[in-house]
C-alpha cells in the first residue's frame, strides 16, 4: 500500500507541474524553483511533514521534497547552533542530494558531448 500512496502523491505533484508547463507561458525553470520554495513554505507552516509521513518517497522525491529537505536542515541547525544555522542548515541537510546531482552531471558531461546553439 505504501507504494501506491507514493505513486499517487508523487504523480499528482508531477501532473500539477506538467499542467502549468503545458497551459501557461511560465518558464519551466520558474515552475521548478516555485516547487522548491513551495516545499520550504509548506514545511514551515507544518503542512508538508504529514504528507511525507503519508506518502514517503512520493512526497520527498519531487522538487517540493528538496525544499522540505532544506527546511528540515535549517530547522535542525538552528536548534543545534543558533542563528548561524540559517546559513549552514540548508546545505547540510541537502548535501547528499546536491553531491549526487553534481557527480551525475559530471559523469553525463564525460559521456555526452554538448552542442552550442
Amino acid at each position: 500500500m505504501s507504494y501506491i500512496k507514493a505513486f499517487v502523491v508523487g504523480g499528482l505533484l508531477c501532473i500539477i507541474a506538467q499542467i502549468f508547463i503545458d497551459k501557461t507561458k511560465v518558464n519551466p525553470a520558474r515552475i521548478l524553483v516555485s516547487y522548491v520554495v513551495l516545499g520550504v513554505a509548506l514545511t514551515a507552516i507544518g503542512v508538508y511533514e504529514p504528507l511525507v509521513k503519508f506518502a514517503g518517497c512520493g512526497a520527498t522525491t519531487p522538487l517540493t521534497g528538496f525544499g522540505y529537505c532544506l527546511a528540515k536542515g535549517v530547522e535542525k541547525a538552528i536548534s543545534e547552533n543558533g542563528p548561524i544555522g540559517i546559513i549552514t542548515g540548508g546545505l547540510t541537510g541537502a548535501a547528499g542530494g546536491i553531491t549526487c546531482a553534481m557527480l551525475f552531471a559530471y559523469i553525463a558531461s564525460l559521456i555526452f558531448k554538448g552542442h552550442p546553439k
